[in-house]
Parts: C-alpha cells; structure tokens; sequence
C-alpha cells in the first residue's frame, strides 16, 4: 500500500493537459482525489480569488501544483497558496514546472516557485521539469492548420514528452513522497526531433503530408498576443523558441524510466495514437 493511499491528493488545473491525465491516473490507483479548476472540476478554484485556497486544501495531504497559466507575475500568490497549504496541514507537493528552468534567475517565477518550495520544511516535494509537449501538435499552438505547423524554431531540435508520461511521473511522486522528496526529474522522449521530423511522423500517421514552416520569430509574437496571449507572456514565447532554434532544446534523459520503471512514449507511438485528432 502507498503511504497516499488514505489521503486526498488535491490536482490543480485538473482540466488541463497535465491535470486532468494525472487526475485520471490516480482515482485508478485507487487514491482520493479532489479535481480544482475555475469550471468542470470537483471544486472551484481560482488564482486570482484567494478565498478558493481554504476549501480547496481542506482535508488535503498532497498537492498537484501548476501554476496560473499565461502569467509571468505568479509567484507571490503562489507563496500564498502555499502558506495556506502548510497552515492546514499538507505535507507534500509536486510542482510542474520547466525544463531548465534550474538555471534562470531566481526572480523568474517558476524558479522562484521552486526555491520557495525548497526553503519550506514542513513540506517536501518534488519538481517535474518537462520538456515540450508532444501534445501541443494535436491539443495547442503547434497543431497544424491548413496541414502546415507554423512556429519560429527553425532546425531546431527537442525531446518532446508525452503528458502521459508526464503525468506518470507525477502521480509516482504523489503516491510516494517519501521516495521522490527533493527530487527534480526532467521528464523527455526518447528522441530530439526538429519539427520537420515531427512533421513527417504525423504525415505518415494520417497518411497526408503535413509540413513545417518556419517564420520570423517577433511576427508569430504578435500573432499570438493579437490570438489572446497577453503581451506580456511574449517574453516567455521569445526565449522558448530562441532556446530551441539555437539548439539548446532539450535532449533525452531517462528520467521517465527512472521514477516509473517505464520507457517514455515515442513520437510515432504519439502520432498513431492521435492521428484522429488531425483528421
């Protein structure tokens, strides 16, 4: 039996890509699981309504953490939750963060997050810093529209993660904290690929040609913030795909396999499983 077994483990944005996968993965474990989100979720909570925190973490042991999405500004109301979290007694949170974000400035909220984490003794936890995901092809920015993926990275290349395996990792810290506590794991495929190779394997998964193209970085910015990004998100869209273009994306590690005991997904094993999504 895990040492979760008779605690709630509370998942924060249960209704994303990441959330609602590690949601999933642990009510089939068996675990009591409270699913929060601003709509769709078991309750409701909000990041920018600091009266959802108490209700929220109520009765919890174990926190799935992400961070509010699209926001450079977060980790003072972070720090807050967290504080909260202590005050009602959890004990441990996974935290979802970025891969490298290791070696950023500490004012960097998502380092800041993690360092805050680490200076907490009544908590332990355990960082996941994942590389991209390969479910941005069929569920975000990088699904192809007018079979063509657009984005500014040029030759490029990335060990693109599935969720799934991010979310196995996950829920593999949350089930036993005390094995992964102070742990960072990297989570990545098993194989950097440029997104013209990622193109031709969902090409070959749908059985039509599917082509990259790359674009000039500050014009696709501005298509995405005229899409809805706010402006000041953009900064974050400019260092990930300069980091990637300069060939400084992210490499294959076993981490997967480390804190699972299994092998990560690979890009064609992605492609096939979701070639409806691009039908």
């Amino acid at each position: 039996m895990t040492e979760a077994s008779n605690n709630r483990i509370l998942v924060t944005g249960a209704t994303g890509k990441t959330g609602s996968r590690v949601a999933e993965r642990l009510a089939a474990s068996g675990a009591a699981v409270r699913r929060a989100a601003r709509s769709g979720a078991d309750v409701h909570f909000d990041w920018s309504d600091l009266a959802t925190f108490g209700p929220t973490l109520n009765g919890v042991s174990a926190v799935y953490l992400i961070s509010p999405a699209l926001r450079v500004d977060f980790a003072g109301v972070v720090s807050r939750f967290l504080d909260k979290a202590e005050q009602v007694g959890v004990r441990h949170v996974t935290y979802l963060s970025a891969y490298g974000v290791e070696h950023v400035p500490p004012e960097v909220a998502l380092r800041a997050v993690e360092l805050d984490l680490a200076s907490r003794k009544a908590l332990s936890h355990s960082i996941l810093r994942p590389a991209w995901f390969m479910q941005n092809f069929s569920e975000n920015f990088l699904r192809p529209v007018n079979d063509e993926i657009v984005v500014p990275c040029g030759t490029g290349a990335e060990a693109f993660v599935s969720a799934e395996d991010i979310a196995s990792v996950a829920v593999a810290t949350l089930l036993n904290p005390a094995r992964h506590a102070g742990r960072a794991y990297a989570p990545t495929g098993p194989e950097a690929l440029t997104f013209e190779q990622a193109s031709q394997h969902i090409s070959t998964a749908v059985g039509r040609t599917i082509t990259y193209r790359d674009i000039d970085r500050e014009g696709w910015i501005n298509a995405m913030i005229q899409a809805g990004v706010p402006a000041e998100y953009g900064a974050v869209l400019r260092a990930l795909t300069e980091t990637v273009a300069a060939g400084r994306g992210s490499r294959p590690n076993d981490d997967v396999l480390v804190a699972t005991g299994t092998a990560p997904t690979r890009f064609e094993e992605f492609s096939a499983k979701t070639a409806a999504a691009w039908r």
